[in-house]
């Protein structure tokens, strides 16, 4: 009879983020995540069907956290928002810095990095664009918004200096 493992898919991503974490993403492997989790190497690929896919979901599960976070925050606090926002994407970005500065990891991510920047940048603008509806090119804005806090809080500028901008324009 099978070994019954309750929540292993979420087992698996936390192992796999701490050996990311401990090791980094090229030497995580598949197997060795699997022996961690007292598993077949095999088990795993009934939840995964590659370290990639594995790492990726692991990634895609934080950021729904992210954006359930800033979706919780009161839109007339325009202020809050964006610094939420802002703040979330430092926090996010080195959480997995072991991933995404990982050369081995860039190479197998790199040909769709601009596709998932696009993705990020539209789920942003969703939620900037409610708070600056009333501007007759709101859809320009919060696209523009959204890729400035991305650009912008990558680069390591201050929030209080890229607020001092959007807001004159938001």
């Amino acid at each position: 009879m099978p070994k019954i493992i309750e929540n292993l898919r979420n087992q698996l991503i936390e192992e796999a983020r701490r050996q990311i974490n401990m090791f980094g993403y090229e030497k995580t492997t598949i197997r060795s995540v699997a022996a961690e989790c007292g598993i077949a190497t095999g088990t795993v690929y009934n939840y995964f069907k590659s370290k990639d896919i594995l790492v990726a979901s692991l990634v895609v599960d934080d950021w729904k956290v992210v954006l359930n976070k800033i979706n919780d925050i009161d839109l007339s606090d325009k202020r809050n928002l964006l610094k939420t926002i802002y703040d979330s994407l430092i926090s996010f970005s080195e959480s997995h810095s072991m991933i995404f500065k990982d050369r081995s990891a860039e190479e197998k991510y790199y040909s769709s990095s601009h596709k998932w920047h696009e993705l990020l940048r539209n789920q942003l603008s969703a939620i900037i664009e409610k708070i600056c509806l009333e501007k007759d090119d709101h859809e320009f804005l919060s696209q523009f918004t959204a890729e400035s806090i991305l650009t912008w809080s990558m680069a390591g500028v201050p929030f209080d200096r890229i607020y001092e901008i959007l807001i004159k324009i938001i």
